[in-house]
């Protein structure tokens, strides 16, 4: 996980264009989604995260996001999925 605070403008260029991030998230809220969505592209650059795929997202305790990754949001939704918190405790973000 890299943290948007932590990283100069080319630095985030240079992971994105080589493939190292390919999505976002919010740390505190603990959700994901793409980089080209409009929520998170509102987020404050303190909040922002990423993550080089979903498995290292879910793996961290974060969800999909409602608004740009739908379907993995409705499957997480119905199948009632929870993913491990930081601390190792399991519990809905």
């Amino acid at each position: 996980m890299f943290e948007h605070s932590q990283l100069s403008r080319a630095d985030l260029r240079k992971l994105i264009e080589s493939g190292e991030i390919t999505l976002g998230g919010h740390k505190g809220l603990h959700i994901y989604g793409t980089l080209s969505c409009k929520s998170g592209k509102r987020m404050k650059v303190e909040n922002r995260v990423f993550f080089a795929n979903e498995q290292e997202a879910q793996d961290l305790g974060f969800r999909p996001c409602g608004n740009c990754m739908g379907e993995a949001y409705a499957k997480w939704k119905k199948d009632g999925q929870r993913f491990p918190k930081r601390d190792g405790l399991s519990e809905d973000p």
